[in-house]
């Protein structure tokens, strides 16, 4: 038989977590077929490894997502938000975001620059992220970022 503080801890944790899970957001839906849709998620994501905050994240990357990073390898969606709160301190400027949309298929390149704390430009990324739309949401499924060298 259980001893009353147990019972009394396994109830509090239950009340605990149902806060918890009633405060949390839930994906959105009905997004717009815009592709300035493309561009805003693609902020919201910069948003969160500049916080580096995975929860975002965990909306808008798809079960599936798979990212070629700058060193050529291949990251799954729960290597990426596993790293999003390891990232290295620092600010993503996005630039030239080119949004496409055709259908239920969507595409976005641009350019990331991480600049530190300090304003020091600390690498410059292209990138292109594929997206679907799927309840009511777009996913992205698959990333390919490349490195952009100095120019001399």
């Amino acid at each position: 038989m259980r001893k009353e503080s147990d019972v009394r801890n396994i109830i509090l944790l239950a009340v605990v977590l149902s806060a918890v899970l009633a405060g949390a957001s839930p994906c959105p839906t009905n997004q717009s077929k815009d592709p300035s849709v493309l561009a805003d998620i693609e902020d919201t994501w910069a948003d969160a490894l500049d916080h580096q905050n995975p929860a975002p994240l965990e909306c808008i990357l798809a079960t599936e997502f798979q990212d070629i990073n700058t060193s050529g390898q291949i990251r799954d969606r729960a290597q990426t938000l596993a790293a999003a709160p390891k990232r290295m301190a620092g600010t993503d400027r996005l630039s030239d975001l080119d949004p496409h949309v055709q259908g239920d298929i969507g595409y976005i390149r641009g350019v990331a620059t991480l600049v530190d704390p300090s304003g020091k430009t600390v690498a410059q990324v292209r990138f292109t992220d594929l997206y679907l739309y799927r309840d009511g949401r777009w996913q992205c499924v698959a990333g390919q970022e490349t490195l952009v060298s100095e120019k001399k």
